[in-house]
């Protein structure tokens, strides 16, 4: 059986790692620290055998050299020559089999110039389990490991690209079937979140979420994944057509008329400062 599980690094990073009950092979995703993930393997008796990496940030890849050296694990990432270790280089439209999976690669910069995502439409058929951190959904639902792109209620800083760049990044998460859950990499859910109702303090959907996520947090729990469908409806950075929310990025900005394109930019500087 596959399992998808969170391993938690650094104040709030979440490493993913999926592996198979029977085989015991593991891979991961975007493991910024090597000690979490050996005693993540270990205490499963897992090999890794695959990595995968979305951007070249510290905290997405500083695990590797170690991990390697352990585990002799194969690398798929960006064509980011400064990433030291990668294998394979990936990129839009490319498609790699893990654990008899199959693994779309979807270009999202932005908050990097090299960000890429890994979307899977059915992550192995029916062979999905629950974990004690968090239900990993459905058998043949679709998943997608959004790195700093997409964020629980959120979406990365832009570092390396531009509002535009980065808002159509996520009009391309936006277009994958609404059931698909977004495995994002920090736990930055009830800050976003309260950014969000801020925006949009009439969103009933919003206000439901904070009190769910809200009650995973205090139980310890993540609050990711989340599904599309609940980024779509709460999430401000894919709803900047929202009457409410353009009013409110221009009161904030001072600016009428603002596009869909204009709202994005101001409510992103926005959150840099909220």
């Amino acid at each position: 059986m596959l399992t998808i599980e969170a391993i938690p690094a650094f104040d709030d990073n979440y490493i993913w790692c999926v592996y198979h009950s029977v085989s015991k092979q593991a891979l991961v995703v975007d493991p910024g620290e090597a000690q979490p993930v050996l005693d993540f393997l270990q205490q499963r008796q897992l090999n890794l055998s695959h990595i995968l990496i979305t951007h070249h940030h510290y905290d997405h890849v500083n695990g590797l050299a170690l991990l390697k050296s352990h585990y002799h694990a194969q690398v798929y990432g960006p064509h980011n020559p400064f990433i030291n270790g990668i294998d394979y280089y990936l990129k839009a439209g490319d498609r790699i089999e893990l654990l008899n999976s199959s693994f779309e690669i979807l270009e999202v910069p932005g908050h990097t110039l090299d960000h890429i995502a890994y979307f899977s439409p059915d992550l192995n058929s029916s062979d999905l389990k629950s974990t004690g951190l968090k239900n990993t959904g459905q058998p043949n639902q679709p998943r997608v490991f959004c790195g700093d792109t997409l964020f629980a209620g959120g979406c990365g800083r832009i570092f390396e690209g531009n509002p535009a760049m980065l808002q159509q990044s996520l009009a391309q998460l936006a277009q994958l079937p609404a059931e698909t859950l977004v495995y994002c990499a920090h736990e930055y859910t009830l800050a976003n979140l309260a950014f969000a109702q801020a925006l949009e303090p009439s969103n009933s959907a919003l206000e439901v979420r904070i009190v769910a996520d809200s009650s995973k947090r205090q139980a310890g729990q993540p609050t990711v994944p989340s599904s599309l469908a609940l980024e779509l409806a709460t999430n401000p950075f894919l709803r900047c057509q929202s009457p409410e929310l353009i009013r409110s990025a221009e009161q904030y900005s001072g600016r009428s008329g603002l596009n869909r394109g204009d709202t994005f930019a101001v409510i992103r500087d926005w959150k840099n400062h909220f």
